[in-house]
């Protein structure tokens, strides 16, 4: 996901992205360990995308909290 489209999700729908993408993480490594991973770049896309989650959900709490 780009961030442009991450922002414009809710802070809900964020922590639900959030949770699906830590779960396919944890998968894409289970795969990777037993040597069933066919495409080794999406476990980089995934941490780059929960990272991107983290950094906007972070952007907001600093945000409310000025406000």
């Amino acid at each position: 996901m780009k961030p442009i489209e991450i922002r414009e999700l809710t802070t809900v729908e964020l922590e639900t992205k959030l949770g699906d993408l830590k779960v396919e993480l944890f998968n894409l490594r289970f795969q990777h360990a037993t040597g069933q991973l066919e495409n080794p770049m999406r476990i980089k896309e995934v941490k780059k995308t929960y990272a991107r989650i983290k950094t906007i959900m972070q952007e907001r709490a600093m945000q409310s909290l000025e406000a």
